[in-house]
């Protein structure tokens, strides 16, 4: 997974389970306090969404599609999410009394919780045999990340457990697989479009780095780009270099538009705007100029049934802390992303190693 990071590998232990991995949601507006939903504030514990929605759908007697969620959460896990059900489906919800599941807290709102009514979430996350030198080392690339932000790469989940259910998605657009579940059939064409989305952010990150490290010469040899725009890339200060034609969003969230000013970059550099990639669809907002001639290499035709949609290539943390227990050689990392970020990256990231993350 390549990043702007270059650091020696890191190494240390991380298993993921309700212990060691702790995410609790950031709703994305208050609750009212009144309306017809019920907003239930659950505690899970090795139950993913989906194991949740299973459960309370027997339970209550109503349809999957009656309960509202913002996302999906990890099922090797302490997961706080809410959920959202209509008042006439509560009749004695208060007591349930379900194994790995606790209801922490419930209000009321107008409207039902919908897929992305999320501002981010928050993690704890425990690595373990990790030495004093290795720690030091975290809080100088904590210190870069904090500064600079992080490539926004899907997770490892988002792949299923054998790492390429996309290819699932792709076969369902080719009508090589029927699956009945439409929940189902969404997310696996959902995992092609993020496999895609890595895919060119991998190549956009390549780019960069080129610009970066190598000669004027050769980056013009490598790229086959003209030498004014190899130049102007160059002078940016940031470490991912923003095309003409990319198509840029308010950080950290706001309208889309085409980059068409070199001031741009400044502005990103700053934490105020950041590039997107694309999720195809047939509705979705494509990239220009050599952004888009770029861009145009990860987009397969058969997602034209698809709606599509954009999605942040670099985001930045506000928060991000870390302690080092060095009696125990633990490390404890507290921090917040935004909604569809992964923790697991920036674990990744900070390890510079593809982890072997251990589900326990």
């Amino acid at each position: 997974m390549l990043s702007h990071l270059n650091h020696s590998p890191i190494d240390f232990h991380f298993t993921k389970n309700a212990k060691n991995f702790i995410v609790e949601e950031i709703p994305l507006y208050p609750f009212s306090g009144k309306g017809e939903h019920l907003i239930l504030k659950i505690r899970k514990k090795e139950l993913s969404t989906f194991d949740l929605l299973n459960i309370f759908s027997k339970k209550l007697n109503i349809k999957k599609s009656d309960i509202g969620y913002a996302g999906l959460k990890d099922k090797n896990a302490l997961s706080i999410q809410y959920i959202s059900i209509n008042k006439k489906f509560i009749k004695n919800i208060e007591s349930l009394d379900i194994e790995n599941i606790k209801i922490l807290d419930s209000t009321y709102h107008d409207n039902k919780i919908k897929i992305g009514h999320l501002k981010g979430n928050k993690f704890f996350i425990r690595i373990k045999k990790l030495n004093k030198i290795n720690s030091n080392k975290i809080q100088n690339i904590i210190k870069i990340i904090l500064d600079s932000g992080m490539p926004n790469y899907f997770g490892f989940q988002r792949f299923g457990n054998n790492g390429n259910n996309y290819d699932d998605g792709k076969a369902l657009l080719q009508n090589k697989l029927k699956i009945r579940d439409k929940k189902l059939s969404k997310f696996l064409i959902s995992a092609y479009q993020s496999h895609l989305f890595n895919n060119w952010l991998q190549k956009r990150i390549e780019i960069s780095r080129i610009v970066n490290d190598f000669s004027l010469q050769d980056s013009i040899h490598a790229l086959k780009i003209e030498s004014k725009i190899i130049k102007d890339l160059k002078n940016q200060k940031h470490f991912f270099k923003i095309l003409d034609g990319d198509v840029m969003q308010h950080y950290p969230h706001g309208k889309l538009f085409i980059n068409d000013d070199i001031q741009n970059n400044i502005r990103f550099y700053n934490h105020q705007i950041s590039p997107t990639g694309l999720l195809y669809g047939a509705k979705s907002i494509l990239a220009k100029g050599l952004a888009g001639q770029i861009e145009s290499e990860f987009v397969d035709n058969l997602l034209n049934r698809e709606i599509g949609s954009r999605r942040f290539a670099w985001i930045f943390i506000d928060h991000l802390e870390f302690d080092y227990k060095e009696e125990i050689a633990n490390g404890e990392f507290n921090f917040s992303l935004p909604k569809g970020s992964y923790a697991t990256i920036l674990l990744n990231l900070i390890a510079n190693r593809e982890l072997e993350i251990k589900d326990n």
